[in-house]
C-alpha cells in the first residue's frame, strides 16, 4: 500500500498542558489531512523529540468521533439526546438565556469556567475578555498550580530558574517529584546526555518506582508527602557534615542561627521514620549533592499535589541554596519559567473592560459552587449558567460526586465548547463543536523552557467547527458588548498582544516561530541576588508578600504555617477504615482527559486499574487482575488490581484520569478525591486520599 504524499513540512506547537510546548514538524498531506508529527529537531528544548500520545496526533485530529456542528440536548440531562441545530440558532439561544438570567439574577449568576484543554493564550485565555465584559463571577484557578507555584516563590522571590538545557551540563541532575518518562520525556533527553557525556548521576524522588525512577542513579521511593521531611534531613546532613557553603548563605539567604538549631532535630533518624527511607538512603543522597557543586534540582508538579505541596516544594528548594548549587552554570533548581514571559495580555483578557468587582469562585470547588454552598458560593446566589471550554469537570475535578450532582440540576444551563462529546459535553443543554491547535493561530508560552512560540494554522477546520476566540466574539456581540477586541481574529490578537508586550513584530516573529524569553544566565541563576527587596533566598518565607505577588487568596490561618522550611503534618490522614493512601498519577498515554479517546492511547493504558503492593494484596485476599473497589467517605470506584512492588507498603497508584463510563458503576479515581481548599492559597490534592480497597463483590456502600 502506497503510503499518501506529504504536501508539505508545517511548523506548530504542541498545546496541551505540558511544560515543554514542543515545537513540532506536523506532515501536511493535504489542505485537511496531517500524518506524522514530529519534534523539531532545530529547536533547542524539543530536540527532535516528543512523546508518543503527540506523535500520534493525526489519531486526534481525523477521530471519526469528532463534534461537528451545533447540537441541543433535547434528552435528560446525561442521556446524550441532541439534535443538530445552526449556529445561529445556538448563539440566539445562549444570548438569550444569559440576559434573561442576568435580568432575573444577576450577572454573577453566570460563571464562565476553563483551564488548559489548550495552552494558547488567546484561545484559552479570551473566556475572560467576555467574562470582564458582562461582570460574569470570576474563576480563581487553583487546580494544577496552586499549591505549587507558591511554594517555589516563597524561596526565590520569581517563577523562574536555571535554563533546563543546562541539565545537560549538570553532574547531578535532581528529578524530584515528576516521572518525565511519562510526562515530559524532553527533561529525560537532557539528563541523560549529560550522564552521557559527564558521567552526571541522576537522582529520583518520588512516591514510587516510576519509568522515570528505572533509569535512576539513586532512586528514592519515599511516602507520600513526607518530601519537607527528607529536605530538611538533608540540609541537616549538610551542615553537620561541613558540606553547606556558608559563604554562599551569608551572601545570598537569610540563612540564620534560628534556622540552623531549627534543622538540628532533623537527623536522618527523624527523617527515615517519616519518609520511609533508610537513614543510609538520606546520607547518601545529601552527600551527593553536598560534593557536586554543579547540581541541578528540577522540581515538578507530583509532590505538590498533596495539602502540605506548598511547604514541601519550599522545602526541597532549600537545598540548591544550603549547597550554594546556584553559583554554577548547569546547577540551582526549576520548576517553571511563567514568572518570566512580560506578556500584557489586557486586550485578550479584557481587564480594562472590567465591570464591577464580581466575586471569585474556586475552580476546584465546582461541586460545592453547582450544590449551592453558601462559603463556596462567597454568600452570593447560586451560578444559574456555565460556559465551559477547555476542561472537562465532569471527569477531572475532584470530588466528583458533587460535581455530578450539581451538573444535573435542570434550573442550570449550561454551554460545552468541545472537540469530542465528554462527559462534561452529555451534561450540556448548548454542545458547541470546536477545532483544534492546527487548526486556527494562537501563541503558546513554553513554561518548561524559555521561548514564546507561534503556531499558525496548518490545516482547513472539519464540519462546522469554530474557535474558542470565534465563539466568545460572537457571544459578545450578540449580548450587546461593542468593543474592538471582539471583531478581530485571533491572529490580530497575537499581533496586538506582541505589540503591547514590547515583544518584536509578529511577521518577525513568524519567521523563526519564536521568541526567546531567556534571562541571562546569571539572572536566571540569581548570581547577583534573588527577587525579594533584600536580594535574599528565603529559608524563613514570607508567605503574605508570596500572596501579594500573585494575588493568591489565604485559605488558611497565616499562623497555621512552619515558620521555617518543614515538613508539614496536615495531610489526610489514614484510618482503620481508610488504611491506605492513594495517589491519582499521570499515566503514559494520557493527559488528563485528552486522548483518553484516542486509540493508540486505549490500547496502551488499558481498562482503569490501580497498584497495588503483592503483600498488602495477599493481606486483603485480592488477586491480581482481580476486580476491586475503592472508597471513602467520598465514594466508590471500581477498578482492576495489578501487583506492583515497586511502591511502600500502604500506598495505591491509580495511573491516568480515564473516563468514568470505562468504570464499572461509572464513577471514575477523582470520585475519591477531596474539593477542600489546600493550604496556604488553595489547589487540590489530588495525590493525598485515604481509602480502603477491597474485592469488588465485597466493597462496602460508601456514605453519600
Amino acid at each position: 500500500m502506497n503510503k499518501p504524499a506529504v504536501q508539505r513540512v508545517a511548523r506548530s506547537v504542541c498545546p496541551h498542558d505540558c511544560p515543554s510546548a514542543c515545537a513540532l514538524d506536523v506532515d501536511v498531506l493535504d489542505d485537511r489531512t496531517i500524518g506524522r508529527v514530529r519534534g523539531a529537531k532545530d529547536d533547542p528544548y524539543t530536540a527532535g523529540v516528543i512523546c508518543e500520545k503527540v506523535a500520534r496526533y493525526a489519531e486526534r485530529v481525523h477521530h471519526p468521533q469528532r463534534l461537528l456542528h451545533p447540537l441541543r440536548r433535547v434528552g435528560p440531562k446525561g442521556a446524550g439526546q441532541f439534535e443538530r441545530i445552526s449556529w445561529d440558532d445556538a448563539l440566539d439561544e445562549i444570548a438569550g438565556k444569559f440576559l434573561a438570567i442576568e435580568a432575573e439574577f444577576g450577572p454573577e449568576a453566570i460563571w464562565p469556567y476553563f483551564y488548559a484543554g489548550t495552552m494558547g493564550h488567546v484561545q484559552r485565555d479570551g473566556i475572560d475578555r467576555l467574562r470582564n465584559a458582562r461582570g460574569y463571577s470570576q474563576q480563581y484557578d487553583t487546580i494544577c498550580t496552586g499549591a505549587a507555584w507558591p511554594g517555589y516563590i516563597a524561596g526565590t522571590g520569581r517563577l523562574g530558574g536555571t535554563n533546563p538545557e543546562q541539565m545537560a551540563e549538570s553532574d547531578c541532575v535532581v528529578i524530584w517529584g515528576t516521572n518525565p518518562v511519562n510526562t515530559q520525556v524532553n527533561v529525560m533527553v537532557h539528563a541523560t546526555r549529560a550522564r552521557k557525556e559527564r558521567g552526571a548521576k541522576i537522582v529520583v524522588v518520588d512516591i514510587y518506582r516510576t519509568a522515570t525512577m528505572e533509569q535512576a542513579d539513586l532512586g528514592l521511593m519515599l511516602r507520600p508527602g513526607s518530601d519537607g521531611a527528607l529536605a530538611c534531613a538533608v540540609m541537616h546532613v549538610l551542615l553537620r557534615d561541613g558540606l553547606a557553603d556558608m559563604d554562599y548563605l551569608t551572601r545570598f539567604t537569610d540563612f540564620s542561627n534560628a534556622f540552623a538549631e531549627h534543622l538540628a532535630a532533623k537527623t536522618p533518624e527523624w527523617a527515615a521514620a517519616i519518609t520511609g527511607l533508610t537513614v543510609s538512603e538520606i546520607e547518601t543522597f545529601a552527600h551527593l549533592v553536598g560534593t557536586t557543586p554543579r547540581s541541578y534540582f528540577r522540581l515538578g508538579y507530583g509532590f505538590t499535589r498533596q495539602r502540605n505541596g506548598s511547604t514541601n516544594m519550599h522545602a526541597a528548594l532549600c537545598i540548591p541554596a544550603m549547597t550554594g548549587a546556584w553559583r554554577h552554570r548547569g546547577g540551582g533548581a526549576f520548576h517553571s519559567n511563567s514568572g518570566t514571559w512580560g506578556l500584557d495580555k489586557s486586550e485578550i483578557k479584557g481587564t480594562r473592560l472590567q465591570q464591577g468587582n464580581a466575586r471569585m469562585l474556586d475552580m476546584s470547588e465546582i461541586g460545592r459552587v453547582l450544590t449551592g454552598d453558601p462559603e463556596a458560593l462567597q454568600g452570593g446566589g447560586p451560578v444559574k449558567a456555565m460556559l465551559i471550554q477547555n476542561t472537562n469537570p465532569m471527569n477531572v475535578a475532584p470530588d466528583q460526586a458533587l460535581t455530578r450532582q450539581g451538573f444535573a440540576r435542570e434550573d442550570l444551563f449550561t454551554v460545552v465548547h468541545e472537540q469530542f462529546m465528554t462527559e462534561t459535553a452529555q451534561m450540556a443543554d448548548i454542545v458547541l463543536p470546536a477545532t483544534m491547535f492546527l487548526e486556527h493561530d494562537d501563541y503558546y508560552a513554553r513554561g518548561g523552557h524559555t521561548r514564546v512560540l507561534f503556531a499558525p494554522k496548518v490545516i482547513e477546520r472539519p464540519g462546522e467547527t469554530w474557535s474558542n476566540h470565534e465563539v466568545i466574539n460572537a457571544l459578545a456581540l450578540r449580548l450587546g458588548v461593542d468593543h474592538p477586541s471582539f471583531r478581530g481574529t485571533a491572529r490580530e490578537m497575537v499581533a496586538e498582544t506582541f505589540r503591547r508586550s514590547g515583544y518584536p513584530e509578529l511577521e518577525e516573529v513568524e519567521k523563526t516561530g519564536f521568541v526567546d524569553r531567556a534571562l541571562p544566565d546569571d539572572a536566571a541563576r540569581y548570581a547577583d541576588g534573588f527577587a525579594w527587596p533584600d536580594g535574599k533566598f528565603r529559608f524563613r518565607p514570607d508567605w503574605q508578600a508570596v500572596a501579594q505577588k500573585k494575588g493568591y487568596l489565604w485559605t488558611c490561618d497565616p499562623a497555621e504555617l512552619p515558620e521555617f522550611a518543614d515538613w508539614w503534618d496536615v495531610n489526610e490522614p489514614t484510618t482503620g477504615a481508610c488504611p491506605f493512601r492513594l495517589a491519582t498519577s499521570p499515566a503514559r498515554s494520557f493527559l488528563n482527559s485528552s486522548f483518553s479517546m484516542t486509540p493508540g492511547s486505549l490500547r496502551r493504558e488499558g481498562e482503569p486499574s490501580v497498584l497495588i503492593h503483592p503483600k498488602d494484596a495477599a493481606t486483603s485476599g485480592i488477586a491480581d487482575g482481580s476486580a476491586v473497589a475503592l472508597g471513602n467517605h467520598r465514594g466508590t470506584v471500581e477498578l482492576i488490581a495489578r501487583y506492583f512492588d515497586g511502591l511502600p507498603r500502604g500506598v495505591l497508584v491509580a495511573e491516568g484520569i480515564q473516563p468514568n463510563a470505562a468504570h464499572r458503576g461509572g464513577r471514575g479515581i477523582n470520585t475519591l478525591i477531596g474539593s477542600d481548599q489546600v493550604p496556604p492559597f488553595g489547589g487540590v490534592a489530588f495525590h493525598d486520599a485515604a481509602v480502603w480497597i477491597s474485592r469488588a463483590t465485597e466493597a462496602p456502600v460508601a456514605a453519600a
